[in-house]
């Protein structure tokens, strides 16, 4: 199975929920479960509906893999939480579609939080 690398980065605070840690270079696999099950491992995705590793598939990688602690402040449902910029190569991500992104290789993902407490 063809893999994808991706660099990630956390700021704005969010780096506080992932180790302390504001870059992160993951290696995903490029065809993944449907339901974003992002704990099925490579080898046991034969017999699985597939799609292509979006965003959407990312936020929950994320979730499952690096996140640390309060996964509330992080996603809400099926994406990011309000609040929370989304760069996909330097260009916010509603230019590209979202979560229905399709990530490729060397992609650059960066969130942002854009709350602060007061």
């Amino acid at each position: 199975m063809t893999t994808i690398s991706l660099r990630i980065e956390f700021g704005g605070g969010l780096e506080l929920l992932f180790s302390n840690e504001k870059r992160h270079t993951l290696t995903l696999p490029s065809m993944v479960s449907f339901d974003n099950n992002s704990k099925i491992s490579a080898d046991a995705l034969s017999g699985v509906n597939l799609k292509p590793a979006d965003v959407e598939y990312l936020v929950f990688y994320l979730r499952d893999h690096l996140l640390q602690e309060r996964p509330e402040l992080f996603i809400e449902g099926k994406t990011v939480r309000p609040g929370i910029l989304v760069l996909i190569n330097d260009t916010d991500w509603e230019l590209e579609g979202e979560g229905e992104y399709v990530l490729q290789n060397n992609d650059e993902i960066v969130f942002i939080s854009t709350l602060h407490g007061g």
